[in-house]
């Protein structure tokens, strides 16, 4: 008899749906293709290019479109007919680029490239909040695209690939810089980066224990140089020591020894990356002043207001001037001084991120699956998700998780 009830119950409790049943879970749509537009560069003296021909190679070969503006590369070496030889179709209006599905950028767009892009369509390119206003966001919203600025990107491990990739650039670049920069042919110090026999080495003095300041000091050591880093981050300073292999002298900034070492410093590197946008000047104006005359400066965070009291925003056609006695170099883009370089480390990063937005089924897709790209989002189809830039800004903001929530 109680066989018989448990199992009448059982049957009561499936017919009724008591018992939990499994739910679908959500999958990815199939693969999509992708029609990729790749403008030419209007900004002053950006030379570099977002992907490079045997990319679009393999872009067309997994079953995407690639429009590429008429010599969009020719500043980065590449020609109009490498890209045709790979698969892309070569426009010769910005106007036919712009109504690609994805804009692929390298400067942040105009906003009258903003006005010729389809609503809902995906934009990746830098942002440069410290560029940009209100009015600028409300363009991108008012398209309803989605916005992704790569140097917000983050890989799996939580790094920032593009900036370390242009950070690695900028830290190996500035000590050729330098290096000019001391020469008698350039009217500097006429002295050698470095040091030969019976003469005393080039002190260098950086300010920060990045990206930059690793290239920067492997480069000055491999010349002969004597390098001194500062930077509040002890960690930070014991994986510099760590990744170059060797003892080098490090210090917290202690204002008086800072001072003392600058004093002696024949190059000054400002390599400091600032975290949230906040920034300070870390060398007073009183500092560079009590430099040897013809020393060096190179403020590498100039894009980010500088670290230095007496940086001024410079350009490639006139990169230095002289204030004090001392030679400041201040030019924010130095990645574009080796363009075809810089080309190449971009095309790396965006390549697998484009095959792998395929695969999710679009951008659309790929933000809902993969965590690491939402930090890249500022804005979502008219919705600004980035705390920091609405703070900056002043503007409403919805937290990346709601508008994902609303999806599901």
């Amino acid at each position: 008899m109680n066989e018989t009830s448990k199992s009448g119950f059982a049957e009561l409790a499936k017919e009724q749906t008591l018992y939990p049943k499994e739910a679908p879970a959500k999958i990815s749509k199939r693969h999509q293709s992708m029609q990729v537009g790749v403008p030419q560069e209007i900004a002053d003296q950006e030379k570099r290019m977002p992907i490079k021909p045997s990319s679009v190679g393999v872009l067309v070969a997994n079953g995407h479109e690639v429009i590429i503006q008429s010599e969009a590369g020719e500043s980065a070496n590449f020609s109009d007919q490498e890209y045709s030889e790979a698969g892309a179709k070569i426009a010769y209006s910005a106007k036919e680029v712009f109504e690609c599905s994805t804009i692929l950028k390298v400067e942040p767009p105009t906003i009258k490239e903003i006005d010729m892009m389809k609503a809902g369509s995906t934009l990746i390119s830098a942002f440069q909040a410290g560029k940009q206003n209100v009015k600028y966001l409300e363009a991108i919203n008012k398209k309803k695209l989605i916005a992704i600025g790569y140097e917000f990107i983050q890989d799996k491990v939580g790094g920032l690939p593009l900036v370390r990739a242009m950070s690695e650039i900028a830290g190996s670049t500035v000590m050729v810089i330098a290096a000019e920069c001391l020469s008698s042919s350039n009217n500097g110090k006429g002295i050698t980066l470095g040091g030969i026999t019976g003469v005393p080495p080039t002190r260098v003095v950086i300010i920060g224990a990045g990206t930059v300041a690793e290239f920067a000091a492997r480069a000055a050591l491999g010349h002969g140089s004597e390098v001194r880093v500062f930077d509040n981050q002890i960690y930070k300073m014991r994986r510099l020591k760590h990744v170059l292999g060797q003892e080098i002298y490090t210090s917290t900034y202690d204002e008086a020894l800072l001072k003392k070492e600058i004093q002696e410093a024949d190059v000054l590197i400002g390599a400091v990356r600032f975290e949230k946008g906040k920034h300070r000047m870390l060398v007073t104006e009183d500092m560079v002043m009590s430099m040897k005359p013809g020393s060096v400066i190179i403020d590498v965070t100039i894009d980010q207001g500088g670290c230095i009291e007496t940086s001024e925003l410079t350009d490639h056609n006139n990169p230095t001037f002289i204030k004090h006695d001392v030679t400041h170099y201040c030019v924010p883009n130095i990645a574009s001084r080796v363009a075809r370089t810089a080309s190449l480390a971009i095309s790396n990063i965006f390549t697998p991120i484009l095959l792998e937005a395929g695969d999710c089924g679009g951008f659309d897709e790929m933000i809902y699956t993969h965590p690491w790209l939402q930090k890249g989002v500022y804005s979502y189809k008219g919705t600004l998700t980035n705390l920091n830039l609405a703070k900056r800004f002043n503007l409403a903001f919805k937290d990346i998780s709601l508008f994902m929530a609303a999806r599901i």
